[in-house]
């Protein structure tokens, strides 16, 4: 076994924000009515990105992470980042980080408005693997989030899963679309670790309609078991207010139902219960309770402002009701998605 004394330990996280973005929310006094004047309540403006945020709330429970974006140097999410303490490593380029809107009414209800944000050329992108690249060794977990950029190639995540296997760290994967679509369809050896699909990318995956997945479980489970076969060693399902479901490859699924709460923002809120996933992780929990952790850390958010990510006292993983499935994997069905 070969060491390197010199390298100092990486982070026990490292997460990859392609496309981050500020995340401008504007509190409207009622629901939005088109064509109409509204008088905001105050707004706020958080650094964002699926990946920043997974960052923010495994700092917030005083946990070992560092964020890899590109941004210019002198961008305000650069700034809000060093104001919250958060380690980052940036790759400069020469375009302002997008800005996010998300309408929010007093009922919970959130529209968003996401810019599509600046290309990166090849230079950044093999910049970007690089640094990524470092950091991860010695990490424990490697998080990649998010949308992909305009113009990269939707395999670009199959490609970075692929060329972390050498790192020792485990890749946690939060994407929708054709790069998720790409991801699957890469084969075992560009499979992640974990992959936090909700149900609509669930159904995207599956090649089904949301609704039989929701309707039925036996179906979802069944969706499930085609992510497994195709490599994918956890998948963790989120359903919003319905709680989430935990699936090993090795055996075993979970089902955790959310305690009650009054919904404030759902942004970032899936973000949050993977931060809660990998943060349960690293202190050893069994399934069960890394399943709860999760959704304990979503329900908390929700009940946040904005995209808000909550401290250690905010969440109540003991208020979460966890069941174990006696049932075994049913039997992997053909997926959409093979040929991308």
């Amino acid at each position: 076994m070969s060491t390197h004394p010199t390298r100092p330990p990486g982070p026990r996280v490292v997460t990859l924000t392609a496309n981050p973005s500020l995340d401008r929310t504007l509190a409207l006094p009622g629901p939005l009515e088109r064509g109409s004047v509204a008088r905001l309540a105050p707004s706020s403006t958080e650094p964002g990105g699926k990946g920043v945020n997974v960052a923010r709330a495994v700092a917030a429970a005083g946990g070992d992470v560092l964020t890899v974006l590109p941004a210019p140097d002198d961008d305000p999410i650069v700034a809000a980042l060093h104001r919250l303490g958060l380690p980052l490593a940036t790759v400069p380029v020469p375009t302002p980080v997008r800005t996010n809107y998300t309408l929010a009414e007093p009922d919970g209800t959130t529209t968003k408005l996401n810019e599509p944000g600046a290309p990166l050329d090849d230079a950044t992108r093999l910049l970007l693997a690089d640094v990524l690249h470092r950091h991860a060794a010695g990490a424990s977990w490697v998080v990649l989030s998010g949308s992909l950029p305009p113009g990269t190639p939707t395999g670009w995540y199959a490609e970075l899963v692929r060329s972390l296997r050498d790192t020792g760290a485990r890749v946690a994967v939060d994407t929708s679309e054709a790069p998720l679509l790409a991801l699957l369809a890469a084969g075992p050896a560009s499979a992640p670790d974990l992959l936090k699909p909700n149900s609509e990318e669930l159904a995207q995956l599956a090649g089904v309609p949301e609704e039989d997945l929701l309707a039925d479980r036996s179906a979802a489970l069944a969706a499930v078991a085609t992510l497994h076969a195709r490599g994918v060693g956890e998948v963790l399902l989120t359903l919003g207010a319905d709680g989430a479901l935990l699936s090993r490859a090795a055996g075993g699924v979970w089902t955790a139902t959310p305690p009650p709460v009054t919904v404030r923002s759902t942004v970032g809120a899936g973000d949050c219960s993977l931060a809660g996933f990998v943060l349960a992780d690293l202190a050893d929990a069994p399934p069960a309770h890394r399943l709860a952790t999760a959704v304990a850390y979503g329900a908390a958010s929700a009940s946040l402002p904005g995209s808000a990510v909550p401290a250690p006292s905010q969440v109540d993983v003991a208020a979460v009701r966890v069941t174990a499935d006696p049932v075994p994997h049913p039997a992997p069905v053909p997926a959409a998605g093979r040929d991308v």
